[in-house]
């Protein structure tokens, strides 16, 4: 197993990190896509379900956030907190890389 594996297997709360967070973004991109594709559909019935996919979507979402402030990961209303965990995370990402 290379160096880069092994150090990542012992990083269990960052990986949830890196995990949580790369959902969180798929999230964000599912909600703008939705909501691009609800502008354009042709049909009533096909609004109605895009708004359908696009409410859960939203949903999704926002039990992501929850699960992320509630580990620390994430702080929307505080940027110079989440400045630092970014901070923090990149400079893992970097050791990581060159280890």
């Amino acid at each position: 197993m290379n160096q880069f594996l092994q150090n990542m297997m012992g990083m269990g709360g960052l990986t949830d990190q890196v995990i949580a967070t790369d959902f969180l973004l798929s999230a964000k991109s599912g909600v703008q896509n939705y909501t691009i594709a609800l502008t354009e559909a042709a049909t009533p019935e096909l609004k109605a379900v895009l708004r359908e996919q696009l409410r859960e979507a939203i949903e999704t979402h926002e039990k992501i956030s929850a699960y992320m402030v509630s580990r620390g990961f994430y702080h929307p209303y505080d940027l110079t907190e989440q400045l630092q965990v970014d901070l923090t995370t990149s400079d893992t990402a970097v050791t990581l890389a060159n280890d």
